[in-house]
């Protein structure tokens, strides 16, 4: 009996709230555990290198002062890229795909999924999306109460859906997405770079030290250095193939998810949809502004919207949603483009109409 009642047992309220609310700190402060993890290979990094190498080992002061200069070069475009990847501004889904609470009542008041469905497509009709669901329907998302753009889906880590999400990654405690994906990028790429030029300048030393020439090295300072060159090459492993495979991401125009499972269109699944060139895809990741492309600065400006602005995206000429327009930047996508929805497109029809001796053909409505 006393035990039943134990179970029984209501906790009072303010202990539920303490409860999650500790529960909920203790999990922020737990997904930091790979960011320190890296910070701390990296500070140890830097004294191996600066101090036990540079310094304690290496005689010649022109050979010195290179590898300094190369080495915060490098050192300081990976923290630069690693701080804008963890700290990007991911902004939130746009409140136009938002569901107001007259149509979530209607939603939730359906009674079958078919009525489900012609309320979400009412909805969504004026929305520039093209993707579906595999069974055809629009994408919606009932946590956040929202129809998905193009490429986004929910992050369960995050709790909230995000524009073009790639993956979430714990190593930057944040998702990859349209926001950070060239900072991510960047990341990946000049963390390689450090990588390799530590293990190419401490391999002399490794093999000096192997075969017992220690030289004017301490025992304590050997080791850091054989141990770094060690580090480094194990994580230049793992980097080059995980970069790789990101860039071979960026010239098809997919991303992680999409890799796995290739989006949906009205007719039908396809890898490529989104591909635009590989050169174009490129520019839709890093801007098309060369000198930018090697710094982990936000790059997707207005001028190139016809890239993508993180809900709208060109896409093949079979997949487009009402018509398709050809930039005025002569970026080369004709036979691309970019979806609009319908009242865009009889806006603009009912000014072709108005205005019909401009000289130019008027745009087909497909």
């Amino acid at each position: 009996m006393a035990s039943s009642m134990q179970n029984n047992r209501v906790s009072s309220p303010g202990y539920c709230v303490c409860c999650r609310t500790c529960n909920m700190w203790c999990w922020r402060a737990f997904k930091w555990l790979p960011v320190l993890l890296i910070v701390s290979i990296v500070t140890w990094s830097y004294y191996a290198y600066v101090i036990q190498l540079c310094i304690f080992t290496i005689d010649g002061t022109a050979q010195k002062c290179i590898y300094l200069v190369l080495y915060h070069i490098l050192l300081i475009m990976f923290l630069w890229s690693y701080w804008r990847t963890i700290f990007a501004d991911i902004k939130p889904i746009p409140d136009k795909y938002k569901l107001p609470e007259t149509e979530l009542e209607k939603l939730l008041s359906a009674e079958t999924e078919d009525g489900q469905r012609t309320i979400l497509e009412n909805f969504a009709k004026d929305l520039p999306i093209v993707t579906r669901t595999m069974s055809g329907s629009v994408r919606y998302c009932n946590r956040c109460v929202l129809v998905k753009p193009d490429r986004a889906h929910h992050c369960s880590i995050c709790a909230r859906c995000v524009l073009k999400m790639d993956h979430h990654c714990p190593w930057v405690n944040n998702c990859v997405c349209f926001h950070n994906y060239k900072f991510f990028m960047l990341f990946l790429g000049y963390a390689l770079l450090y990588c390799l030029f530590i293990m190419s300048t401490c391999l002399p030393y490794f093999i000096r030290f192997w075969k017992g020439d220690f030289g004017t090295s301490g025992s304590a300072g050997r080791y850091h250095i054989v141990f770094a060159f060690f580090v480094a090459l194990m994580f230049a492993i793992s980097l080059g193939s995980l970069f790789g495979y990101h860039c071979y991401l960026v010239a098809h125009n997919r991303t992680t998810l999409e890799a796995f499972r290739a989006p949906m269109f009205r007719g039908g699944a396809d890898k490529n949809g989104f591909s635009i060139g590989a050169f174009n895809n490129f520019k839709e990741v890093f801007g098309a502004s060369p000198d930018l492309w090697a710094i982990p600065v936000f790059t997707s400006s207005g001028r190139v919207a016809s890239l993508g602005d993180g809900c709208e995206y060109p896409v093949r000429r079979e997949h487009q949603l009402q018509t398709f327009t050809t930039p005025q930047d002569g970026g080369g996508y004709e036979s691309m483009g970019t979806t609009r929805s319908s009242v865009e497109v009889a806006q603009e029809t009912e000014r072709w109409r108005l205005c019909p001796r401009r000289g130019r053909t008027v745009p087909q409505i497909v």
